[in-house]
């Protein structure tokens, strides 16, 4: 199959879930669409995700899957036609965020490879999903995908865990060209002069996915004396995750530490501002430290880059974009379709 061929039926792929989601979006609760069933199904399974949660991630899937973006990304290989040996590519999902896993399965497609996927068990109905949509496409491509709860005949891996998986990956799957992702989380990056407007994009940098995603921003700097009292004004519009339990559990269960061990925070009630070196953080936290200069905030950056997926304000990422990466922006920094074509 040629890469324009593959194009078209994933843009056409993407055509028939955009539907499915505009028509639930529009029947609400009472539709008899398929996905409304996956959507219970998958948040039954996993409190984290929320129908809206599962529907901004199915919109991020769609816009991959224009045509346009699609042939804007393929242009970038034009190997993508010559290759001759079809291989079997196993893909070990994670299951922080809904379906979060497509990016490797759409590279894998594109590629011209066979994809061979296992599915966290916390995100075990969105993707086989995707893939009987692909089946009443182009049997052909779908035939191609597999799912499975154990490799047993694969060429190569992608797997993405946290630090402790990513031992055991490197362990079991160590002999096969691999790309292995550990954990990453993204900063943002304020001068003093942000608006309301930039603030409430930064609010969805930082609580969209509940901030459980690698591009979830998990860490400010800030000038020197920074005051965060109009940080907290506009980011007021994200008080609905006061109804989340698992989310509020977090945010009691961390207030509370600190408090015991006398450590200063500030806070807004639903979320816990701390200052600290480090960049990951748990859910309802979010970490901070100053710089003094645009020198020394480079040179932190750069000592951090191996633990930064991306960074927000200043002259890097708009604010409120963390979570709309391009399909060329991969994981890591790691050219997902340049592996493929050399495995």
């Amino acid at each position: 199959m040629k890469k324009s061929e593959r194009i078209e039926i994933l843009s056409v792929w993407g055509n028939a879930i955009g539907a499915l989601v505009d028509e639930l979006e529009s029947a609400g609760n009472h539709s008899e669409n398929p996905l409304q069933r996956v959507l219970v199904l998958a948040k039954n399974a996993n409190a984290w995700f929320t129908f809206d949660n599962i529907i901004r991630s199915l919109k991020a899937h769609v816009a991959w899957l224009e045509k346009s973006n699609l042939e804007r990304w393929a242009t970038q290989y034009p190997e993508i036609d010559s290759l001759k040996v079809k291989k079997r590519v196993g893909i070990i999902m994670a299951g922080n965020i809904p379906a979060v896993g497509f990016h490797d399965l759409l590279s894998v497609l594109m590629s011209g490879h066979s994809p061979v996927i296992k599915c966290s068990s916390d995100d075990k109905f969105l993707l086989p999903f995707y893939i009987e949509v692909l089946r009443k496409i182009s049997l052909d491509m779908a035939k191609t995908i597999s799912v499975e709860e154990r490799f047993t005949d694969i060429d190569a891996v992608i797997a993405t865990g946290n630090n402790n998986s990513s031992r055991y990956f490197d362990y079991y799957f160590g002999r096969y060209p691999h790309i292995i992702r550990k954990n990453r989380n993204s900063v943002g990056i304020l001068k003093g002069d942000e608006t309301e407007s930039d603030f409430t994009n930064l609010g969805n940098d930082i609580f969209s996915y509940f901030g459980l995603g690698c591009r979830n921003v998990s860490k400010l700097y800030v000038p020197m004396d920074y005051n965060f009292n109009s940080f907290f004004q506009a980011i007021e519009s994200f008080s609905e995750l006061l109804n989340h339990n698992k989310f509020m559990n977090n945010y009691d269960y961390h207030r509370a530490l600190y408090l015991l061990n006398s450590e200063s925070f500030l806070t807004n009630n639903f979320l816990l501002l701390r200052e600290a070196s480090s960049i990951a953080t748990p859910v309802s936290v979010l970490h901070f430290d100053y710089y003094e200069d645009e020198k020394s905030l480079e040179e932190t950056l750069r000592a951090e880059q191996e633990n930064i997926q991306c960074i927000v304000g200043g002259k890097y990422l708009p604010f409120g974009t963390s979570q709309q990466p391009r399909l060329d922006e991969y994981a890591d920094g790691v050219d997902t379709l340049k592996f493929l074509m050399g495995i």
